[in-house]
């Protein structure tokens, strides 16, 4: 149904609820990520915050402790407090009261929390690649502490306070509806570490980065989003505010609109405290590497400061090797432009080199890169020393005559071809030439290139095809990077 509020429409869903920052349902109420069998960021100060009569006040009551926060609602109604979580465990409940009024949630647990966002790739969930693809782990997901927060598809225009989720304990038929990157990262935490795990599921195929950013951002620092923002100011005059998908959605607005994933799907989760986000999105940007260059790196600065939880871990998969037919500009482009975000503090990258599908950009073989978004979390967050992270990423090239020696950071135990082979997928050109396919081969923890073309070589590109699929990786599995050595112009 839709209802007014205030001159702007709210549509409402059975499964899910929106509140604009004008309006909120009479009485007491959660915001819609706290819910009954949800997790909770263990041993830190996480934010609690709803809706009640202006000016009451509000107790909340956590059953570890004895203490009740109280808070008065501001003149809009919003609440907002802070308790101090335990280290993992529960079950617990949470009594929220007001007055006369009482919101209990049960089956709280306390544990690790991250977000799991992005596009098609994040939101595929295990049921849609056949039952039978993932039959033994479908099975084997016997995960009561495995928790899984479904965020529902919204387009919203302007920023909203609030968003109903729904939270899923794992059980065999409850992951069918997880998102299959996501379940096999958390399921790896939850093996490793023992303790509960919460994954935040926010995505929509097809979203663009600048979709999930917010207007206040793109206004300032990306001016080619202006025009789109104003048609969607005007909107919001003409007809409302949120859009869920597939429910009467105005003509040209979409999950690449700037701004409207962000206002809807990500707005209404802030503060709420979390370890860290996981990110898989980029195949709607392969037409602009180089703005997305600066795009995905603001991205995460912007979440950052708006999550006011420091900088906290940000790790992302490059996209996957596909045969792309229609893009002008090599898609190497864009996981150069992703590969730039490492620049950026506590971030880490999944490379994917080795686990595509050429002809499906929706590869089935997730559980490696669930797998290895764990292994950075793992070691980086979580303290497990000696556990490789990463593949081989170029370092350092230096010319000796014929032939070119490059150096990598990431080789683990040293450096190997996965499949036996001589290495594949090398290119060497002389300054300002075309590139050659080259010859290579692991010197100790180095390649060595060379072709019998290029007698004064300058420049080498490693798996700089749209569909490559090279073998280079090192001991522990982990594929190498593509990259370049040359800096010449994107085209």
């Amino acid at each position: 149904m839709k209802c007014h509020t205030k001159g702007i429409i709210v549509y409402t869903l059975a499964a899910s609820s929106v509140f604009t920052a004008s309006g909120k349902e009479n009485g007491l109420k959660l915001a819609g990520v706290f819910a009954d069998h949800m997790v909770l960021q263990q041993q830190t100060d996480a934010s609690i915050w709803g809706f009640a009569e202006a000016g009451e006040t509000v107790t909340v009551t956590p059953s570890w402790s004895r203490r009740g926060e109280k808070v008065k609602a501001n003149k809009e109604g919003k609440w907002l407090t802070t308790i101090e979580t335990p280290k993992a465990g529960g079950p617990f409940t949470i009594e929220v009261e007001s007055g006369d009024e009482k919101v209990e949630l049960k089956d709280v647990l306390s544990g690790e929390v991250w977000i799991c966002s992005g596009q098609s790739n994040m939101q595929w969930k295990m049921r849609g690649f056949g039952v039978d693809h993932f039959e033994d782990d479908v099975k084997k997901a016997k995960h009561p502490e495995i928790r899984f927060c479904d965020v529902p598809q919204l387009l919203g225009l302007e920023e909203q306070d609030d968003v109903q989720t729904r939270w899923t304990v794992c059980s065999p038929n409850t992951v069918l509806n997880f998102s299959a990157v996501a379940y096999f990262f958390g399921s790896q935490l939850h093996e490793e570490l023992d303790v509960p795990i919460g994954l935040v599921s926010t995505n929509w195929g097809g979203s663009s980065a600048e979709a999930w950013m917010s207007e206040e951002v793109l206004q300032k620092d990306f001016p080619e989003f202006k025009e789109p923002l104003k048609k969607s100011a005007k909107l919001v005059d003409d007809l409302g505010s949120v859009f869920p998908r597939g429910k009467d959605v105005p003509k040209g607005l979409n999950q690449r609109t700037p701004a409207v994933l962000y206002n809807s799907m990500i707005k209404p989760l802030q503060p709420f405290a979390m370890r860290g986000v996981i990110w898989y999105q980029g195949e709607s940007n392969v037409k602009a590497p180089e703005q997305y260059q600066t795009l995905f790196p603001r991205l995460i600065q912007s979440w950052r400061a708006d999550w006011q939880q420091g900088d906290f871990p940000f790790y992302f998969v490059q996209i996957a090797p596909f045969a792309y037919k229609a893009e002008p500009i090599p898609v190497a482009f864009l996981r150069e432009a992703q590969a730039m975000a490492l620049a950026e503090p506590n971030t880490g990258m999944v490379v994917t080199m080795d686990v595509g599908q050429v002809d499906n950009i929706h590869p089935k073989d997730k559980k490696p890169v669930g797998e290895r978004l764990a292994r950075l979390a793992l070691a980086r967050d979580y303290g497990k020393e000696g556990l490789v992270d990463s593949g081989p990423m170029y370092e350092s090239f230096k010319v000796e005559g014929k032939k070119v020696r490059l150096s990598f950071k990431g080789i683990g135990g040293g450096l190997v071809s996965r499949d036996g082979e001589p290495l594949s997928h090398f290119t060497v050109a002389k300054r300002n030439g075309p590139f050659v396919e080259a010859q290579a081969e692991i010197d100790g923890d180095t390649v060595v290139v060379w072709s019998d073309e290029v007698s004064r070589p300058a420049d080498v590109r490693f798996a700089w095809g749209n569909a490559d699929e090279p073998n280079l990786m090192n001991k522990e599995g982990l594929p190498a990077a593509q990259f370049r050595t040359d800096d010449r112009p994107i085209k």
